[in-house]
């Protein structure tokens, strides 16, 4: 009896083990589920900000719906700059990066109403703003859209293209931008690491 006690106990440890590293591999942190006008799902204020505090001319305007946030604004860059309008998800109350080693990249699902958007990774390593990025690409066609970005298919748009270090990441930034004026709008409902 003793024996089969403990050839159970452990095959329930090489199960309990098995199902802790599935789980690990597929793991998904929501970063964002826009429920709250203010916070992120971390309870850290988002931050919104454009190209007027560089000399440009853009606005934007953000609104919350059924945890449906909606960004749309007009973009007039600074002369001989490109115009943009970002919205920033901090990681960590202090700034501080955060390890997402454990996951394969950035998933977000978004509707695109009008202009460009991109996601950028923002590392601690990055000092001149040239974070790793990646165009968000969807059919402008009234439907919600759920993009994958790997964490190597980020790239810097100036500087010279370095690997993103996953353990340097303190926050997300979600940017319309555009090299001329423009016109923006799009809804995110969700953003999260996979």
């Amino acid at each position: 009896m003793q024996y089969i006690t403990n050839k159970l106990l452990k095959l329930l440890a090489i199960l309990i083990i098995m199902l802790i590293s599935s789980t690990d591999a597929n793991a998904v942190s929501a970063i964002d589920s826009f429920d709250d006008e203010v916070n992120n799902d971390r309870g850290l204020p988002r931050q919104h900000m454009n190209d007027s505090m560089t000399g440009g001319n853009t606005t934007t305007s953000h609104f919350f719906k059924s945890g449906v946030m909606h960004i749309k604004g007009d973009i007039e860059p600074p002369r001989g700059q490109p115009g943009w309008a970002s919205t920033v998800l901090l990681l960590s109350p202090d700034g501080t990066p955060i390890n997402a080693d454990k996951y394969q990249g950035i998933r977000v699902k978004l509707r695109i109403n009008r202009g460009m958007v991109s996601l950028s990774a923002n590392s601690t390593e990055v000092t001149n703003f040239d974070y790793h990025a990646a165009l968000l690409s969807a059919p402008i066609d009234g439907n919600f859209h759920e993009i994958n970005i790997p964490f190597d298919s980020m790239k810097r748009a100036w500087s010279e293209q370095t690997k993103l270090n996953t353990q340097t990441i303190n926050s997300l930034s979600i940017v319309a931008f555009s090299m001329q004026k423009a016109s923006f709008d799009f809804q995110i409902d969700e953003i999260a690491f996979y």
